[in-house]
């Protein structure tokens, strides 16, 4: 990405934001939803299947949820996700979800247009983030429902109705990027988000933009960067705001292995270059093999995709085909059928390599408890694995390992904000440390993070964060006035 030099950036007099949320996939569009006004009341009618929870509820049932102490909501809740407020989000809107239940929401939305908080989202594409450049025929590994925003039926905006056999209520990645801009649309927020920006720099100030002094020492954030218009002008934008929500996701850089030869042109980390190769019809039944390293949902589809086209796969991973921790394992074979079918694939060919037997699948072999040696100028890769080293002639190379966030734009590219500060952030290993109830970053006041950069990687449970920053904020600026009337807005910032 290209950098502005500081020089160019106009520094007369920058407007000045309550909140400034970096991201405009599912977590900032949440969060803008919960900004705009949009409050969520215990429905009179419902009935929540948690008997403690709804007893707390109906106890403040007169107030927004964001406006009660969301640990005491939260407080004995049990769920998949190590955040306990998207928990407590997550079970008010989908109950029971996790027993295989389909209960409807027990919230009810108003809006009070009085309770707008002044905001921007900065994305660097349309509303819906990384979803617009996902492969748009592969389905989503959650349920479509569990896509869903709050205030408008996912099923209600798509064709989903439709049956697609026993994976029908799974989405592609293009009914999802539609739902979230159809949902920016219909709700009202579109004034609130600026497409084509690229941050490039946010920094803390402990002055005001014109010298004087700021309130408790607090500071304000400085945020630069450029939106792109008109085919590739940069036009620099510089905006300065109280409060700055990181909402980057998580798949910016793609993890990489680290050995010789990772850099040579046959190399990819992302699976286009794989459908790309086939359209252009670089690659068929009589290439060499494609090798595909990872044993996750990317590296599946890839798998899928080069055997669906008849081309050959070497398959390599660390894992032992019988590890627990394998996702194969953790998927219901009737909702997920084409990552149980690579799974059987891994298998077989596990077994077939052990005793002998026919070859179930000649076109695919696994390699477990393998890792890459290195790749070779000459097409080639050096597996290692079982106490040898195996060489391999192939077509290409698809590294599908993860992905990690790119914080580029803060100090020390963020790395200071993680629970361990010795450490790159990393959505598992190492995520950013909040308050586990307003999302705040522990290291830096003003500063909040949420979805993947602290652990939540599914939609399901981002919104919590959305939950939780908004609680917050909502509270700490309706002290200071900050809460205007809808119409009073953000204005032209950028």
């Amino acid at each position: 990405m290209p950098l502005l030099e500081e020089t160019t950036v106009p520094r007369e007099h920058p407007p000045t934001l309550p909140v400034v949320i970096i991201g405009n996939g599912p977590s900032g569009i949440c969060l803008s939803y919960l900004l705009s006004g949009y409050k969520p009341y215990l429905d009179p009618s419902a009935v929540h299947p948690n008997p403690v929870l709804y007893r707390k509820l109906q106890e403040t049932r007169h107030l927004p949820i964001t406006e009660q102490d969301l640990e005491y909501l939260s407080e004995g809740l049990e769920g998949r996700s190590g955040n306990p407020v998207a928990v407590l989000f997550d079970t008010l809107l989908h109950p029971n979800a996790d027993f295989g239940y389909e209960f409807p929401p027990v919230l009810q939305w108003r809006r009070d247009k009085q309770q707008h908080l002044p905001h921007l989202v900065l994305g660097r594409a349309t509303p819906g983030g990384a979803w617009h450049v996902m492969e748009g025929s592969m389905l989503t590994i959650s349920l479509g429902i569990w896509m869903e925003l709050p205030g408008i039926n996912y099923r209600d905006l798509t064709n989903n109705g439709k049956c697609r056999g026993v994976t029908n209520d799974r989405a592609t990645p293009e009914e999802i990027s539609s739902y979230y801009r159809n949902y920016v649309k219909l709700m009202g927020l579109k004034q609130n988000f600026v497409d084509n920006t690229y941050v490039t720099s946010v920094q803390k100030l402990f002055r005001g933009p014109e010298g004087e002094g700021l309130e408790n020492g607090g500071g304000l954030w400085e945020v630069r960067g450029y939106q792109r218009v008109q085919g590739d002008t940069h036009v620099p934008f510089c905006l300065f705001s109280e409060n700055v929500v990181l909402a980057t996701g998580a798949s910016d850089s793609p993890a990489q292995l680290g050995v010789e030869g990772e850099e040579l042109p046959f190399v990819f980390h992302n699976i286009s270059a794989l459908g790309l190769a086939v359209s252009r019809k670089k690659l068929g039944p009589n290439s060499d093999p494609v090798l595909i390293v990872g044993a996750g949902l990317s590296a599946a589809d890839a798998v899928l995709c080069a055997c669906n086209n008849n081309i050959s796969v070497l398959h390599a991973f660390r894992k032992h085909v019988d590890d627990p921790g394998l996702i194969f394992k953790q998927l219901p074979k009737t909702l997920y059928p084409e990552y149980h079918k690579v799974y059987h694939m891994i298998m077989a060919a596990s077994v077939c390599s052990k005793i002998g037997g026919p070859v179930l699948f000649p076109d695919y072999t696994s390699f477990p408890e393998h890792c890459v040696e290195s790749f070779q100028p000459d097409m080639k890769c050096v597996l290692q694995g079982n106490n040898s080293l195996k060489a391999f002639k192939i077509s290409m190379a698809l590294v599908l390992i993860g992905t990690h966030p790119n914080l580029f734009f803060l100090k020390g590219q963020g790395q200071y904000l993680g629970l361990d500060p010795t450490k790159p952030i990393s959505c598992k290993q190492n995520p950013v440390d909040v308050h586990p109830y307003t999302f705040e970053c522990t290291k830096d006041p003003g500063l909040f993070a949420m979805g993947p950069l602290v652990g939540d990687n599914f939609v399901r449970f981002l919104k919590g964060g959305a939950l939780g920053i908004a609680s917050c904020l909502l509270k700490r600026l309706k002290k200071k006035g900050k809460l205007i009337a809808e119409g009073g807005g953000v204005g032209e910032f950028i």
